[in-house]
């Protein structure tokens, strides 16, 4: 019996990881971009609640800038909208790599079956 793995399974195997890194990755940037949006709503949420003419300020860079209230309800239900759209295209993106994944382990399955006999 040979201990040497075919380089049909060293292959396989090593497509198994990439995929499982890139699950990983996906992972993390959607932790990101809830993190984002969480925190983008509750400012959001902040801002409704006080009056039109309140003072409010936003961080530019390095800066603090002075704005008004409509200006960045506007600037903050757009990035909320678009950290949404970026999480519906990561969950997208998760259940690709999950079927690939799947489809990769059952391949290495079978080939490792078929190396045994």
């Amino acid at each position: 019996m040979s201990t040497q793995i075919p380089p049909q399974i060293q292959n396989q195997l090593a497509q198994l990881q990439q995929v499982q890194q890139q699950a990983q990755s996906l992972a993390m940037q959607k932790a990101q971009m809830e993190s984002l949006q969480n925190e983008s709503q509750m400012a959001l949420e902040e801002l409704e609640k006080l009056s039109d003419d309140a003072v409010i300020y936003r961080t530019v860079g390095e800066l603090q800038i002075k704005t008004g209230k409509q200006e960045t309800l506007v600037q903050l239900k757009d990035k909320v909208e678009t950290l949404s759209l970026r999480l519906q295209s990561i969950s997208r993106q998760e259940e690709r790599i999950s079927k690939r994944f799947t489809q990769l382990q059952e391949q290495l399955e079978q080939s490792m079956g078929k190396q045994a006999q």
